[in-house]
């Protein structure tokens, strides 16, 4: 059996500079940490937020990983490659019917060896709920059960080591996308003294979100900069399309609608706003995953 780490390029990790007018006029440095260019399927924070949960399939030797997600969810098919690759069978519990014909995501999962189980919205609601996934354990007694998103204290903890490919004690903001609130509170316990992490969630309900890690036990602070979410998870009126084409050509660097699209946008606005002091050194955490964009028609996107 490989090895975890064996299974995407973590050399391939770099920060790349970002030259905007709006950032170079406001003083600001802006880079972009490329974690989409690990691998095309476990690709960007997918990897990182698993790695340990992997480790532990590994350890306690199960045969299993089984997880929860969407139609177009860049975790189930994560899930299912690295599965594929590490020799393990995979279980996905999909949220809705299942339809008559399955989505690229869902096809690509299928044919990496992934057994799929459909679930109505107010099933797949249960799926955080204790007594259900007891239940689940005891029909896959060989699984390891992974919280959709890779969500949970080893999420946290894979999310925190995205620090080690990278020197972020010399950014002043680090900022992200926000989900689950695994990548906030992972980058947020690997912070610096006076370091701030600025999430932008990609849907509403954040409002009085608590990071897992209290500001006491870490020496950074946490921001979460809302206004950027399109009408709700996975909206994506022609605004947003149109800003990530416009910022495909402006910097070569693909995004999707459902996180990396409104994470950029939202650094471009609240640079142009004035939010971020003159002369501050901004890391953007590019956590990968475009499989949202394949449920857009072709011409939406120039990339």
């Amino acid at each position: 059996m490989q090895r975890t780490e064996d299974i995407v390029e973590l050399n391939a990790i770099t920060a790349e500079a970002v030259v905007l007018p709006v950032a170079t006029n406001a003083g600001i440095c802006l880079d972009v940490m490329r974690l989409d260019k690990i691998d095309a399927v476990i690709s960007g924070n997918k990897w990182f937020k698993l790695r340990y949960y992997l480790n532990e399939v590994i350890s306690l030797r199960r045969k299993t990983l089984l997880s929860f997600g969407g139609a177009y969810s860049n975790h189930i098919v994560a899930v299912a490659a690295a599965a594929s690759r590490l020799g393990l069978a995979s279980v996905g519990y999909i949220r809705g019917e299942k339809p008559a014909a399955l989505s690229p995501t869902l096809r690509d999962a299928e044919e990496m060896g992934m057994l799929l189980h459909f679930l109505n919205r107010k099933e797949f609601q249960r799926t955080e709920d204790a007594a259900f996934l007891k239940e689940l354990a005891k029909h896959h007694q060989d699984a390891c059960i992974i919280p959709a998103g890779g969500a949970g204290p080893a999420g946290i903890r894979g999310a925190a080591s995205i620090a080690q490919y990278i020197d972020m004690q010399k950014y002043t903001h680090v900022c992200c996308a926000m989900g689950t609130g695994t990548m906030a509170n992972g980058l947020l316990s690997a912070t610096s003294q006076g370091q701030k992490i600025c999430a932008f969630p990609v849907l509403k309900g954040f409002e009085n979100w608590q990071p897992a890690a209290t500001a006491s036990d870490v020496p950074g602070t946490l921001q979460i900069i809302s206004g950027f979410e399109f009408g709700g998870y996975a909206k994506h009126p022609d605004r947003l399309l149109q800003f990530m084409n416009e910022w495909y050509t402006n910097t070569g660097i693909p995004s999707d609608f459902v996180y990396t699209g409104k994470l950029f946008y939202g650094i471009t606005e609240t640079i142009k706003a004035g939010r971020f002091p003159g002369g501050s050194r901004i890391l953007a955490i590019h956590s990968g995953g475009l499989q949202g964009n394949r449920s857009l028609g072709k011409d939406q996107l120039i990339f």
